[in-house]
């Protein structure tokens, strides 16, 4: 039932034992979601899933779950912990099927179709979702355990659980009067609506905005199989003779990197930093106005100043105050790094006599040239050494078995929902099955940008399930015949993502709401954050990092130089995430009626006032185009990745205190931290494990912020 938000993460969860009865199904057995699959480890029969399954599936299983919800609040028996809170975990299986696949391919393989279910069901389940959490008599009942929990003789882990559970449903608004639980179902029923807006906007903007070029010459410095890309790209669109460049998540685009023309660099970033606000059909400034206005009034019913104020109390960092002054630490160095970075890139832009002023379009082709003028090389020399293939296999894999004793599997049996996505077995060290994993790595007009994991079946004990886990990037796929090679940012999202992979699939707990990455936002990110460090792993990188063509070994001195260059550009790095953490938190902590309607004026002045308007280096993401917090589930939450950066900067020295790649590291690790899921406060966690609060010298270090 506590099924997080169907873009992010979803469970799906099989029959638990003969003692429980779901009620008698009305969906056509035809229908793929009306029974468990029978795939291993219950992996979705993706070639039998179609379009038409899910409204009926999705019918049947808010059905189901209702029935199953009112048989819970009107048992005529006294609340027990096992009729009461375990019925509830296992209440919902069919939705919870549905919802895992359903939302898992709303944004890695969506269509027309998709997108219609989409706008139609997310009020609905909205409306499901309240009359659960709104249910007086199901609160009741709650409550009453909650009340005498340290009576009831409860282990850790199903202590936690209660206390949760009577925290999600105040938090949901279970405490409301009748009259404000029907203005909370108003609020929640709308935003859900203009979420799912916000999202498809962003992916149809995305193609809309895209660069079309007519001259080849305009793209020189991409290499002639992305300009041939480009071209597909544009016959595609019935552009025959021209050039088409997609803009995809980030302000940032990869080819600024590359392009020589300056014309072009200058188009492609407007068209870039211009989603979602150049008016017509997908222009989400009214979006952004009214998701701002009513969750701001939804907190104010709940009784909190702000939605920051209610979305930071569940959270680590607990209220506005931890976050405000953790950003504004930051801020000050990080700017003053930047400009020192920006006065070395106008030096080289003098020397070459350029004639102009350093602007957030130059920056990453004349940074790259800095770095190759320092360090002498630049970051197209590493390219060819990060195959896409190999980088998996031979690095990512590597260092899980190095680090856990995992071994992977490739198997061609199984369905996939598009021909690029691979499927792996997970074998754990002892030589049993873990996990699946399905490695969906190619960009595709129908896939949102960014990089996530995802569940779509998550671990349980009570359920009897182990998780089938699926990593998402948006790395560009060459022309058919050609490699895969991989830039040194999507080399650390490749790890990054299996991080959070890594953590789903250790996950070793009783109850589904605390299975895998179901932890608070702003502690999620801090296991993916750590395995990142295996990426440039001396042990690791000699194992992967091979010539694609000759299989020579990446020379020494020019891994040193990478190591070297670790910290350069990082005034920009943490400017550009400041920016956009900064505007999270603007945005989010204003009341109901501060709410502005001038989106980009409300920006700049923002972006003002946090001292992060420094024009070269612009948001890592503008407002119209956030998707993490006006349609994900990271509002007033983006600042978790620098958050969990504290705690991951801090593991990583204790690894290289205590031997770096071991076994005996990982194993403690895993034990101490990715098998425990949501099992217990997760800063109390991180204790256990480090045997103190997390240091933020480390990270300070990291991010090159040790000297103003």
């Amino acid at each position: 039932m506590n099924r997080p938000h169907m873009l992010i993460i979803a469970a799906s969860l099989a029959v638990a034992n003969a003692a429980y009865a779901a009620p008698a199904s009305m969906l056509e057995a035809s229908n793929p979601f009306a029974r468990v699959s029978t795939l291993p480890l219950n992996y979705p029969a993706f070639d039998k899933i179609k379009n038409e399954h899910y409204e009926p599936a999705f019918a049947e299983g808010m059905r189901q779950e209702m029935l199953e919800v009112e048989a819970i609040a009107n048992n005529p028996k006294p609340a027990t912990f096992e009729n009461t809170i375990v019925a509830m975990e296992r209440s919902g299986q069919l939705l919870d099927r549905v919802s895992s696949v359903f939302g898992n391919l709303s944004g890695a393989n969506t269509n027309d179709t998709m997108q219609a279910i989409q706008r139609s069901l997310s009020p609905k389940l909205a409306a499901h979702s309240d009359a659960i959490r709104l249910n007086e008599k199901l609160y009741a009942r709650i409550k009453s355990l909650y009340d005498k929990r340290d009576k009831l003789k409860l282990d850790a882990e199903s202590k936690f659980l209660l206390e949760r559970y009577h925290t999600d449903f105040v938090r949901a608004g279970a405490k409301l009067s009748a009259a404000d639980k029907e203005k909370l179902k108003a609020y929640n029923s709308q935003l859900a609506t203009l979420q799912t807006t916000f999202a498809q906007n962003v992916l149809k903007e995305a193609n809309a905005a895209a660069l079309v070029v007519d001259k080849r010459e305009e793209l020189a410095g991409m290499s002639d199989a992305a300009i041939d890309a480009a071209a597909a790209n544009a016959k595609a669109r019935g552009l025959d003779g021209k050039f088409v460049i997609p803009v995809t998540n980030t302000t940032g685009q990869a080819p600024l990197a590359v392009l020589t023309n300056r014309a072009t660099r200058q188009r492609l970033i407007e068209a870039s930093m211009g989603r979602g606000s150049r008016g017509g059909e997908f222009d989400n400034r009214g979006v952004v106005v009214k998701i701002a206005k009513l969750r701001a009034e939804r907190a104010a019913l709940l009784g909190y100043p702000s939605h920051a104020a209610y979305a930071l109390e569940d959270q680590t960092a607990k209220n506005t105050e931890s976050v405000n002054k953790l950003l504004a630490e930051f801020a000050k160095p990080a700017v003053a790094n930047a400009r020192k970075e920006a006065a070395e890139i106008q030096k080289m832009i003098d020397a070459e006599k350029g004639g102009f002023g350093l602007a957030a379009h130059d920056w990453s082709y004349y940074s790259d040239k800095v770095r190759a003028e320092r360090f002498a090389f630049d970051q197209n020399q590493l390219k060819p050494y990060f195959e896409l293939n190999n980088v998996l296999t031979n690095g990512v894999f590597f260092a899980a078995g190095k680090v856990y004793g995992l071994t992977f599997k490739e198997r061609k049996d199984l369905p996939v929902y598009d021909p690029d996505v691979r499927v792996f077995d997970v074998i754990d060290a002892n030589g049993k099955p873990l996990a699946i994993f399905l490695a969906d790595f190619y960009a595709r007009g129908n896939k949102r940008g960014g990089a996530w994991m995802n569940a779509y079946v998550s671990q349980s004990k009570l359920m009897g399930t182990k998780p089938v886990i699926a990593n998402h990037l948006n790395i560009p796929k060459p022309p058919a015949g050609e490699a895969t090679l991989l830039t040194y940012d999507e080399l650390r999202t490749l790890f990054h993502e299996f991080g959070h992979a890594l953590h789903g699939m250790f996950s070793d707990v009783k109850y589904p709401r605390f299975a895998g990455t179901r932890v608070p936002r702003d502690f999620v990110e801090f296991p993916s954050q750590v395995n990142e460090m295996w990426a440039v792993y001396p042990e690791v990188l000699a194992n992967y990092a091979k010539h694609y063509k000759t299989g020579e070994p990446m020379p020494k001195a020019l891994l040193d130089k990478v190591i070297a260059s670790k910290k350069f550009n990082e005034g920009f790095r943490t400017t550009e995430y400041l920016a956009a953490s900064m505007l999270d938190q603007r945005w989010h902590q204003l009341g109901a009626n501060q709410i502005p309607t001038d989106v980009l004026g409300f920006e700049a002045e923002a972006m003002k006032a946090a001292g992060v308007d420094f024009a070269p280096v612009p948001a890592r993401y503008r407002t119209t185009y956030f998707s993490h917090v006006f349609a994900g589930g990271y509002s007033a939450g983006y600042y978790g990745y620098l958050w969990s950066e504290k705690l991951d900067a801090d593991t990583v020295e204790w690894f290289k205190e205590n031997g770096g790649l071991s076994r005996k590291n990982g194993d403690y690790f895993r034990k101490m931290l990715l098998s425990k899921g949501g099992t217990m406060d997760a800063m109390d966690m991180y204790r256990q494990f480090r045997g103190r609060d997390a240091k933020i010298e480390p990270l300070l270090d990291r991010r090159g912020l040790t000297a103003n």
